[in-house]
């Protein structure tokens, strides 16, 4: 996953291939011809809307572009929201990005599958 800083992020003016989904919005109902970027945002870290439109957009629509999580997001999210498919997280002001980068290294793997390996591990170690 790639971290920037809340100052590095900008969504361009009429740009079709980048768009801002709002949160009450349902992705399976967008068209996504020509949609390289999808931002999606967490207006609260309480608000967890954003994780299961990235799994739906990657896993029902078959979204290959970039999904960026914008807004209030923390450090200790970025395991989960990578798992969930986002491919950017916009660090709100203030974090240090290298902070951000090691919660990477904590986990070394996962029981459950996710959005990058679906299978769960155990069926992985069967085949």
């Amino acid at each position: 996953m790639k971290i920037i800083a809340a100052a590095e992020h900008r969504l361009p003016a009429n740009d079709t291939q980048a768009i801002e989904l709002p949160n009450d919005a349902d992705p399976l109902a967008i068209d996504l011809a020509g949609v390289e970027r999808i931002d999606l945002s967490f207006p609260k870290f309480t608000d967890g809307r954003a994780y299961s439109q990235a799994r739906l957009l990657r896993q029902r629509q078959g979204f290959k572009g970039e999904i960026r999580a914008t807004g209030d997001v923390l450090i200790d999210q970025l395991v989960h929201m990578a798992r969930c498919g986002f491919d950017v997280a916009v660090l709100s002001e203030g974090v240090d990005v290298s902070d951000a980068e090691r919660q990477f290294a904590r986990f070394k793997g996962f029981y459950q599958g996710d959005v990058s390996q679906p299978l769960p591990r155990f069926r992985r170690a069967a085949a």
